[in-house]
C-alpha cells in the first residue's frame, strides 16, 4: 500500500532539519505519542544524520485481528538515514512481525515555510487480511506523524 503524508511548518528547511536532528525533539514526540518506552540513537553524519528509534508501542485501541498479530505491545524500529539536509530514507520494522514500511522523507521549501514529505510502501505479509492490516498500519503511521507535527510546531515556536 502506498502512503504519503505532508507535515507543514512555519519555519525554513534548515530549522526543521535541526529540529529533526535533535534527540530531545525525538524523545518529546515519543512521549506525546504515548510510547511505552524508547531508545533513541541519533548520530550526525557529514551532511545529515542517522536515527534509530527503537520503541515499544501500546496496541490498545487496535482491532482484535491486529492485536492477535501484534500482542498487547509491539516493538517498532524506526530508522532514518538523512544523506543531506534535504532528506533521505526511512524504514519502520517490527522485529518478528510480518510488517514493514519503507520509503523516503524530504524537506521542501514552501514560501517561508517547509513541508516534510513522507512517502512509504506499507506491507503486511498476512494472507487474506494483509491489505486491511496495511490500512491500519498506515492509519497509525499517519496518527504518529500528526502528533509529530503538533510537537514540531510548538518546538519551532520555542516550546521545548
Amino acid at each position: 500500500m502506498k502512503f504519503r503524508h505532508e507535515l507543514t511548518y512555519d519555519a525554513p528547511p534548515d530549522e526543521v532539519f535541526a529540529m529533526l536532528a535533535d534527540p530531545a525533539f525525538r524523545a518529546k514526540v515519543c512521549d506525546a505519542q504515548g510510547v511505552v518506552s524508547h531508545d533513541i540513537d541519533l548520530t550526525p553524519t557529514d551532511e545529515g544524520f542517522t536515527l534509530v528509534n527503537d520503541q515499544v508501542q501500546n496496541t490498545a485501541g487496535l482491532p482484535a485481528i491486529a492485536k492477535k498479530i501484534a500482542g498487547d505491545t509491539t516493538r517498532a524500529v524506526i530508522e532514518e538515514h538523512w544523506t543531506s539536509h534535504a532528506g533521505g530514507t526511512v524504514s519502520v520494522t517490527a522485529p518478528g512481525k510480518p510488517t514493514t514500511a519503507t520509503g523516503t522523507v524530504r524537506l521542501e521549501a514552501r514560501g517561508a515555510g517547509t513541508a516534510e514529505v513522507v512517502e512509504l510502501d506499507v506491507k503486511v505479509k498476512v494472507p487474506v487480511i494483509g491489505g486491511k492490516l496495511e490500512g491500519l498500519m498506515a492509519d497509525n503511521i499517519k496518527a504518529g506523524l500528526e502528533v509529530e507535527q503538533t510537537i514540531g510546531t510548538a518546538w519551532l515556536g520555542g516550546e521545548r
